[in-house]
């Protein structure tokens, strides 16, 4: 029996072009499935995959400014999804990191999430929205504090409509366990690593590539640098670019959006890739491994799954941790680096990063379809 498959995703935008995107479009690439998105502007994108597909939105689509970004119009976001109907189809698939897994599904219907993180401003980053947006303040800032109160109600009972969840990291499944109380099985993201030039010889600069919003403290970085005098490249474009642009020094480069090219050519390049969060996963962090460059990252989320810790693993490492989210840890961090970075093989870090192909991604992603819908037939 020819099975008819659905798969939901929050948003397709010509920005949108992070790992949950990559996720999708490799399902695709195995899956014939129809395609659902709260909003779609890639299916009119001539430079999109996506261009003359046909996809299922809600009634975001024709609201205004959404294209440039439906996360204004949070309260909505959850009605919306919950409008789609999904009648159907034989299965549902979710990827989702806010509310595509709230799609509603009878009990004929299995419902697999891949899930790429628990909704991040209704739970970890609640109190950072909070500090650092208007919305957080006076008696406006209760209602805020009332409405996110009732979106984590919403979250964790839309968790109970998922059969199975699967998630993108260990540290994500932590999380799924505690904001939800759901097992999910772990399945590496795919990462394109063909795409990114393997290159022995380096270059006397380090880099970043990032959104520049606040949790992924890239004024850490440039602080850090500020103070260290090394060369540092910055790319990325976002709210806190103004911000960051003025606390660089000299010797910090502030280069804002680049082509895919571009970054590519500078992360083969630098000597090392820089970075402060703390992610579910963190798709770049593989992708300068890729092309053989060591990363220094903040020890925590996803970075512990995909580097090899040189203090941990002398004769596999492919990078640094700094243990704190702090300027001086960072800057102890490059100088302990700089004293060690010969140990550093660019081969050794290409090969870890093939743990994360795309061949991998899909082989473990449709057993686990299969495994699951003939139990569900049972």
């Amino acid at each position: 029996m020819s099975l008819k498959y659905a798969l939901v995703h929050e948003w397709l935008t010509p920005k949108a072009t992070g790992g949950s995107e990559l996720v999708v479009q490799e399902i695709l690439k195995h899956i014939d499935a129809d395609l659902y998105a709260l909003i779609d502007f890639e299916s009119t994108n001539p430079q999109s995959y996506l261009f003359g597909s046909k996809i299922g939105t809600t009634f975001l689509q024709n609201f205004p400014f959404a294209g440039s970004g439906v996360q204004k119009y949070l309260p909505l976001l959850p009605l919306a999804i919950e409008q789609l109907d999904l009648r159907e189809y034989d299965v549902i698939l979710s990827s989702a990191h806010a509310v595509a897994k709230g799609v509603l599904t009878s009990p004929q219907q299995l419902h697999i999430c891949y899930c790429h993180t628990p909704m991040r401003y209704a739970w970890d980053l609640t109190f950072d929205y909070l500090r650092s947006s208007p919305m957080g303040r006076g008696a406006l800032g209760w209602l805020t504090r009332y409405f996110l109160h009732q979106l984590r109600l919403w979250d964790a009972i839309s968790a109970n409509r998922v059969d199975h969840f699967i998630a993108n990291s260990k540290h994500t499944a932590k999380r799924i366990w505690r904001c939800y109380r759901r097992q999910a099985e772990v399945i590496y993201p795919p990462v394109n690593i063909e795409r990114f030039p393997f290159q022995v010889q380096k270059e006397d600069f380090y880099l970043t590539v990032s959104r520049l919003v606040s949790y992924k403290r890239v004024d850490l970085i440039v602080e850090a640098f500020n103070q260290l005098g090394h060369r540092l490249v910055v790319i990325g474009d976002g709210p806190e670019l103004t911000t960051i642009s003025k606390l660089a020094r000299a010797n910090v480069q502030i280069l804002g959006f680049q082509p895919d090219s571009v970054v590519e050519q500078y992360m083969a390049r630098a000597q090392a890739f820089v970075y402060a969060a703390c992610e579910d996963f963190g798709i770049a962090l593989v992708e300068a491994q890729a092309c053989g460059t060591p990363v220094i990252a903040y020890g925590a989320g996803g970075a512990l799954e995909t580097i090899w810790e040189f203090r941990q693993h002398p004769d596999r490492a492919t990078g640094l941790f700094f243990r704190d989210q702090t300027s001086l840890a960072l800057r102890e961090a490059v100088n302990y680096f700089e004293s060690v970075k010969r140990e550093f093989s660019p081969e050794t870090s290409r090969l870890n990063a093939d743990r994360f192909s795309p061949k991998i991604f899909s082989e473990r992603y449709l057993a686990f379809i299969e495994r699951y819908y003939r139990e569900y037939q049972c």
